[in-house]
Parts: C-alpha cells; sequence; structure tokens
C-alpha cells in the first residue's frame, strides 16, 4: 500500500524532457571541470554532480553573483530540465542580485534513476546540502524558490528549516490530486500535500500565480497564500497562464521587491543583535523524515494577517473537518523499497478477494470480478459523487488490511490509483487488464 503514491506520480506526475535539452562533457583543460553542452558558455557557473542519499546521482548548476548577500534555491517545473532552464537561472542570477543553484530532479535531464516524489525530496536535500558544506552559505541567507510541481520539494524542505530566509512560490499546487479534481479533504495516497505543509513555514512568503492558468487554477496559489503564516503581497498576473509569467515585466519587478524586502529584514535582525543561532525552534535535520501530520484542511489559528486586501472567507471555513484519511496508511516507511517478486499463483488468490474487498454493495464504486486465472469479468459502475468514491476506496483497503488477505505480497495500491485517477473513465477497462497482469505475473 505504501507504494502508492509513488506509483501515481511516476505514471501521472513527471514528464521529463526526452530527450534531454543538454549533455555532460569534461572541459579540456586540467580542470577536469564539468560543461554543459548546447547552452551558452558562462564562465560564473559551476555544473556539478551530487549524490542522493537515495542513490541518485543529480546535476546541478550553481550560477555566481559578486555582490550577493542571499542564494536562491530553484526546483523547476514538470516538463523541464537544466538546459531549457539555464539562461534563466543566469538572468534571475544577474537582475536579482543573488546565487542561484538550480538542479535537475532523479530521472531528469542527465540525472540518473526514475522521478518519484520521495527522490525529489532526497535531490532537494542534495542540493541544500552543496550549498552549506561546498559553498558555505548560512541556512538564514538561503531562498527556496519552487515552480509549479517543484513547490512540492520546496514546501517539503522549508516546513523542516526553520531558519530560511523566504520562500517563493511560482504557479504552486496544493496537492497532486487537487489538480486532477477539485477534492476537500487530503488522502493518505495524495502526493506533494502543499496544503498540508505551508502552515509549517516560519519564513515569509511569496506566491506568484498566473490568472489564465490552464494547467494549475489559479486558485491554487490564492488557497496556499490564505494559509501562510507569513504572508507578503502576492502577484496574481492577469492573463498570465502556467509557462510564461516570466515574460511579464511585473514578474522581476515584484520579485525585485520581494529580495530586496527580506534581504533589509535580515540586515535589520543582525543590526538589533539577534541571533539566528538561537531561534525559538530548533533547526529539523533534512535527513529525517517527519512522521504524517493531521490535514490542515482544518488548519490551527494563523495569526492575523497583517495585508491590506479585503478580508477572505478562510479557507477552513469553507471546509468541512474531517478525519483525516491518512491514519489508514500506519507506516509508509516502505515505500522506498523494492517490491518482492509475485510470480506465485497463491498470490493471486490474495489479490482477487483484495480487489473485491474494495467493493461495497451499498456504495456504487468500481466492481471487479475474477474467475480465474486466465479469463475474469470487469465491469464498471459510475459514482455520484468523487467524495464517496473515495471514501470507499477508503473503507475496502481498511477492511483488507484488516484482514489480512494481501499482507505484504500482493500490491493493490496500483488497482486504486489506476480507478481512481480513471475515474469515470471507460478507459479503466483496457488499464485494468494490463494493470492486473502485471501485478500478478510481473
Amino acid at each position: 500500500m505504501g507504494a502508492m503514491t509513488s506509483t501515481v506520480a511516476a505514471k501521472f506526475a513527471f514528464f521529463p524532457p526526452n530527450p534531454p535539452s543538454y549533455k555532460l562533457v569534461v572541459e579540456d583543460d586540467s580542470s577536469g571541470r564539468l560543461k554543459m553542452t548546447d547552452v551558452s558558455d558562462r564562465q560564473n557557473v559551476d555544473v556539478l554532480k551530487l549524490k542522493t542519499k537515495r542513490g541518485s546521482e543529480i546535476v546541478a548548476a550553481y550560477v555566481k553573483n559578486p555582490v550577493a548577500s542571499l542564494t536562491l534555491l530553484y526546483s523547476h517545473g514538470n516538463a523541464a530540465d537544466l538546459g531549457q532552464m539555464f539562461d534563466l537561472f543566469c538572468e534571475l542570477s544577474l537582475h536579482l542580485r543573488v546565487n542561484l543553484l538550480g538542479y535537475d530532479y532523479t530521472g531528469y535531464g542527465q540525472s540518473s534513476g526514475k522521478p518519484s516524489e520521495q527522490n525529489t525530496y532526497a535531490d532537494i536535500e542534495a542540493a541544500y546540502r552543496c550549498l552549506i558544506e561546498t559553498y558555505g552559505v548560512k541556512e538564514e541567507d538561503v531562498i527556496l524558490y519552487g515552480q509549479s510541481v517543484g513547490s512540492g520539494p520546496t514546501l517539503d524542505l522549508a516546513s523542516r528549516l526553520s531558519r530560511l530566509r523566504a520562500v517563493v512560490l511560482h504557479s504552486p499546487i496544493l496537492s497532486g490530486l487537487r489538480v486532477m479534481y477539485p477534492v476537500k479533504r487530503t488522502y493518505w495516497f495524495d502526493i506533494y500535500k502543499n496544503i498540508d505543509k505551508i502552515p509549517l513555514v516560519r519564513c515569509p512568503v511569496l506566491v506568484i500565480h498566473g490568472t489564465a492558468d490552464d494547467v494549475v487554477d489559479c486558485s491554487h496559489g490564492k488557497q496556499l497564500w490564505e494559509l501562510c503564516v507569513e504572508k507578503y503581497e502576492p502577484l496574481w498576473i492577469k492573463g498570465g497562464n502556467h509557462c510564461d509569467l516570466e515574460l511579464y515585466p511585473e514578474y522581476i519587478r515584484h520579485l525585485k521587491k520581494f529580495i530586496s524586502a527580506v534581504e533589509k529584514s535580515g540586515r535589520l535582525k543582525n543590526m538589533t543583535g539577534s541571533s539566528t543561532d538561537n531561534d525559538s525552534k530548533p533547526r529539523i535535520s533534512t535527513d529525517c523524515r517527519e512522521k504524517s501530520r493531521p490535514s490542515t484542511d482544518v488548519p490551527e489559528r494563523s495569526r492575523p494577517s497583517t495585508s491590506t486586501e479585503k478580508s477572505r472567507t478562510s479557507v477552513d471555513k469553507r471546509e468541512r473537518a474531517k478525519k483525516s484519511s491518512e491514519n489508514v496508511e500506519k507506516s509508509t516507511n516502505a515505500v522506498d523499497q523494492p517490491e518482492k517478486a509475485r510470480n506465485s499463483i497463491d498470490r493471486f488468490g490474495g489479490m482477487m478477494r483484495a480487489a473485491m474487498y474494495l467493493c461495497d454493495a451499498e456504495q456504487s464504486v468500481v466492481i471487479i470480478g475474477f474467475n480465474n486465472v486466465d479469463c475474469f469479468k470487469r465491469k464498471l459502475v459510475v459514482v455520484d459523487t468523487l467524495e464517496a468514491y473515495l471514501e470507499t476506496i477508503c473503507n475496502g483497503l481498511n477492511r483488507a488490511k484488516e484482514l489480512g488477505d494481501y499482507g505484504n505480497n500482493v500490491n493493490i495500491s496500483e488497482i486504486v490509483s489506476i480507478n481512481l485517477l480513471m475515474y469515470k473513465g471507460i478507459e479503466i477497462l483496457a488499464f485494468g487488464v494490463e494493470i492486473f497482469v502485471s501485478l500478478v505475473f510481473g
């Protein structure tokens, strides 16, 4: 069950450019420095290979600005890699007067491995560690910048670092599932649960979103901004889409204003003798994953906003209090471990029973019946609401888990993910055959 989030992410969330937009070569001189091909030649850029704690080797580019006091750690969007982002990184470093470290996720560009949610968390930790250990950057001089899906690793790291200078969220997502469906609660199998992590960020947060975004609706950015503890004036770019915000003059203008503000706030703290080493909260190690938290769809009381904007109805009042379905998953520690082979015919019986436990006679849900290994029947019953569907899925998982029919040998996560993501879609009939056969015999 723990592999479901990785399954959803790998199959539906990641689209690395293929082929990559650049290659890596070693310079001819004795320095042995790495260089990216097919990008402009810059003398102030270090190209690096970083090892993550999950075993991947990712590529990063560090752009130096001699007058910079702050460093931007940039997590790019989904269908992009370092080669495509390189010129923007150099321009941001120049105009914002910051050092900038950009990196490719596992499986992107010339980084090794396959992309997954957990890998992106390890990727940003490796990049952050590089800033601290290789370049001597202090935590309080780091600004995390997350674009689109990059808002996931950005907020995950930001929620575990207490002395960050600031965070920038560029066309961010509330969560992976909420991009596809406007669900009102956080399910344990969702990915990039930014809605739950944003209240844990204790530094200024700037949110930038286009009002005409047809990939991630602008409401995602607005709701995240509502949940910020320390809000900064947001930027809603009128007519801006998902991938063109950098083309609007107000984008760089507002970023400059934000960088200047957080830079001055840091200087004021130093002048008054406030030590960033004596914060009320200790620094949380990025090597340790935190335990799952209750969903912030019913967030704790946040500090009053200093914004002069017209007060809005709090998002938490628009949503009912809920029982967190994350309790279904007692432990997700197994997501990093490869699954055992499932070639035994005995396990097929377990899968049949587990699949049937997903059915609920009282609610309409996808019902899958098996006759035998070679022949099985399928029928699709459309549910009235997605909420009822998800509730039934969770109930079925609980029941199957309690009865222990599938144990650790049968992974029904892909069954649920396919059903969920193909909700009300006839494609499930075709996908079902492929998935079940691969799960049992593959």
